[in-house]
Formats: structure tokens, sequence, C-alpha cells
């Protein structure tokens, strides 16, 4: 049997053809617009996520038997709100999770309602991209649409009702909206009421890799399918991810080294840490995880190389560093502000300990190490919970970078596993259907049978200690710079 997967991107969705063996057999991408009405805000209309989903079903099952199709699941972009009235009609495009304009509803949230009490109803605090400022906005920016608001659902969980015509979600995507006691796997009453909202206008929970229900008939023959499709609830692409790269049981780690750097950590047990440094979300698999995300990661090398000293050969440009542990110059990377472990939107990306004997080398250097400096701020944070990582799986563009992969390896002291094949948050939905299907009996299974590792770089002792102390170093300079940054704008 096959299983399709769908990872519902922010500038396109990706589909993915798996069969019962994990094999990956085929790959589909389309794209859609995004748009910016305004400075800061982020946009997309959802029916054409529907429209090129559809499309790239047909595409992907080109010259393969639609027949054979047992199930269907997601990974998608997080915190996103799609708002729907009494005929299930969008009321307004969807506010997306990199849309910045819910600042004084964050506020209102972490300060007026407080943190404390935040963390206690949902595990977690306010951050701009969250789901609930979204709503406080609509309510004060657009009480008409509020008043017409009959549910509430996530990006991915759009598609899933235009597929089922159930309104369903997971507890790992949950997690994101600032509505879900994480805790308990449930919405929390006290911000339903908080944002003015029923638990009726919610769509109702379910696990990752639970059934909601069965492919439309209508669409399963346009689609070539038959009937019974089985359609999965699916995960938040981050949680999505983590299945696909094996991240589950309690201390597994995967750093994600992207356009933002993404550390998830599989839990067995609930855990969050005093000042909600890292996420705390249900993940895919039914336990938790705790996530730290900084906003700047691979692009901090992208926007040295491309826009400062203009080359495009980054490989090149590594060659002549040779000195790791020895550098003294230093780089914050937080060029669009950042999220964790420091929730701080004024944060900027600073160079410090330059001399006249500096080289490009060293600066190069030293933006290569403050990613995996600030990387190693949120594994501090999980060390404070007890969690121990001895090894984790790396992967990303950035992760392409041998010298990169060989700084995270020794600033972090852990073995860094390079997986077979990068498929993302498309396989770890293909995954989770293949488990509603009964192709696997839990998410454990699913990915101890596919996924697989073709490399592993070990720390070196001695660089880890040179390294140990640059890092004792460095984590100072945040510090020292905070006070500085909201007047330097």
């Amino acid at each position: 049997m096959f299983y399709v997967g769908i990872d519902l991107g922010t500038s396109s969705v990706k589909l993915l053809l798996m069969d019962g063996e994990g094999e990956v057999k085929n790959t589909v991408t389309r794209e859609y617009p995004l748009y910016f009405p305004k400075p800061g805000w982020s946009e997309q209309d959802p029916e054409d996520w529907y429209r090129e989903t559809i499309a790239g079903i047909k595409e992907l099952l080109t010259g393969f038997d639609g027949k054979e199709v047992a199930g269907i699941s997601f990974g998608g972009q997080m915190h996103g709100l799609v708002i729907l009235d009494k005929e299930d009609c969008i009321i307004r495009p969807a506010i997306l999770w990199n849309d910045g304009r819910t600042k004084e509803e964050c506020e209102y949230l972490n300060n007026g309602i407080g943190k404390e009490a935040l963390s206690g109803y949902t595990a977690n605090i306010a951050f701009t991209g969250f789901t609930a400022p979204k709503l406080l906005w609509v309510k004060k920016n657009e009480p008409e649409n509020f008043a017409r608001i009959d549910k509430i659902m996530l990006p991915k969980d759009y598609l899933s009702y235009r597929l089922t015509g159930v309104h369903a979600t997971d507890v790992s995507d949950a997690s994101g909206m600032l509505l879900l006691d994480v805790k308990k796997r449930q919405w929390s009453k006290e911000m339903c009421g908080i944002c003015g909202i029923s638990e009726s206008m919610l769509p109702k929970l379910y696990e990752s890799y639970e059934c909601v229900g069965v492919l439309r008939r209508e669409i399963a023959q346009d689609l070539g399918m038959g009937e019974n499709v089985k359609v999965a609830a699916g995960a938040g692409d981050n949680a999505a991810s983590a299945v696909a790269t094996g991240t589950v049981g309690d201390g597994s780690c995967t750093i994600s080294l992207g356009t933002s750097g993404t550390i998830f950590i599989s839990s067995g047990s609930f855990r969050v840490d005093k000042n909600n440094a890292l996420h705390a979300f249900c993940d895919a698999g039914g336990a938790y995880h705790l996530m730290g995300c900084m906003l700047s990661a691979a692009s901090c090398n992208k926007w040295w190389m491309d826009g400062i000293i203009g080359v495009t050969d980054y490989g090149k440009e590594q060659e002549g560093i040779a000195d790791l542990g020895e550098n003294h110059v230093y780089y914050l990377p937080y060029l669009m502000g950042e999220r964790s472990p420091y929730n701080d939107p004024d944060a900027r990306g600073v160079f410090i300990g330059m001399t006249m004997d500096t080289k490009r080398e060293d600066m190069t250097q030293a933006v290569l190490e403050g990613v995996a400096f600030a990387l190693r701020d949120s594994f501090e944070v999980a060390k404070s919970l007890g969690i121990h990582i001895g090894r984790a799986k790396i992967c990303g563009g950035g992760a392409k970078s041998p010298l990169w992969k060989k700084i995270i390896a020794n600033v972090l002291n852990i073995k860094l596993d390079i997986l077979e094949t990068e498929e993302g948050a498309a396989l770890g939905g293909a995954m989770l259907a293949a488990v509603a299907c009964g192709e696997f009996a839990d998410v454990k299974e699913a990915a101890e049978k596919t996924v697989k590792i073709k490399d592993t770089v070990l720390p070196d002792s001695e660089l880890a200690a040179k390294y140990e102390a640059r890092y004792q170093q460095y984590k100072n300079i945040y510090p020292a710079c905070k006070a500085l940054f909201g007047k330097l704008l």
C-alpha cells in the first residue's frame, strides 16, 4: 500500500508518496502566493493551499495506482489562524506564523494576564507568532469578523477538513496555539475565556497518528483513489519532521540548521522550565517535547557570505579556517531578534573581539561558532531540567557544511548523526498515515523501520574543552548588550 504525506509550508506544499516499507516513491512541490498587506503582516488564502494540494496529489500519483493509497496525513506550518463562519466559509485570509502584528496582544497576555498564569494554563508564554494573540487582534481590530467565527483552525487542519468534512486538529500543532493545556492534552477553559471564544469553536483533538475520518467520496473519485482512504490528524511541521528523523523516545534530539535553527528534544514526561525559555509541546507519538527556536541560523551564514563579503562558494570560503576553538572574535546571531532561549525581539547581531590582526576567516568562523553557541544556550536549558543529550541528529541546509557540523559537535560535545535521506515533514506525515492504517504498530516502530543513519560526527575531547572555555565567555555577551538593543532601534 501507499501513503501520502502533505507538508503544508509557507511558500509551497510538498507532497510525498511512501510505500509500506518506508521507501519514498515520489515527491512533488507546488507553490502558492504569500501576501504582505502591511509591514510586518503575513497572510495567505487557504483556498490556494487546497487547490495546489489537490493538483499536487494528482501529479504525485502519475504512474502509480491511486487505488493502492491507504492513508493520507500532514505536517504543516504552525500557529496560523484560519477562521470559518457557520457555512464553513473562510472569513478572512489566514494570519501566518511569521506575522508580527500582535505585539500589543502579547504584551497584554504576558504582562496583563501574566507569564506565570499563562504557563500554568498552557505550559507556554505568548509569542507574536502564536494563535491566541492573533484571535485577540481580530477581536480588537476586526470585530465584525470576530463575531462571525464559528470554527477556529490551523492551516493543515483546514486541508484535513476539506478532504474529510471533519473539524479536527492534533495535540502537537494545537500546542502552539496558546489555547491548549499541554500537560492534560485538552483545551484550556481559562484561555478560551481570555480570548472570548467557546470551546465549541475549536476543532476536536486527536493524537497525530489517529484517524480523523475518510476521504470524501467525490474527492477520492477525482483523485483516482479507492473508498475508505484514511486521513490521520497529522502534526505541526516540527513534530512531523521529528517523526521523519526518528526523534522518538525520551532524550532523543534533532537539530535543524535551516533559515532558523531548531532544537527538538523528545521527552517521555511533561517538563517545563521556569523561564519558559523552551516551548513545551505535545509530540506526535503520544508524549511531549521541548523545542528551542533561534530565528537566525543558516540565514546568518547566507547574510555574511552573500550580503557582506559577496561570495557564493560557501565551502571554498571555509577552507581557510583551521584554528578551531582559538578564535577571539565572537558573534551574536540575532539578525531578526531572538526567540529561544531569549524572548527578545529587540536583540540584534553583534561582532565583538576584533583587533588589528583579525582576518576575514576569523569573522566567517565567528558566524559559524556564534550559531553553535546559540544552539547550546537552548541545550543548557534542557540540561537544567535533568535531560541528558549524548547525541543528536542534524539536518537542514547548514548541515551540508562538514566544518559547521564539526564545530557544533564540539561546542555541544555530543555525537551528531547524519540522516541517509531528508524529506522532513512530508515523510513524517506519510509515516503517521501508515501508523493510522496499521502498517506500523506505533510511531516508534515506524521510525525504527524507516529512518536510516549514514554517518556520525564525533566530538574531540581536546577541541570540546577549548570550546567549553569559549562558550563560558560567549554567554556573557548577550546580558552585557541587552540594555543597549532597545536604545539602538
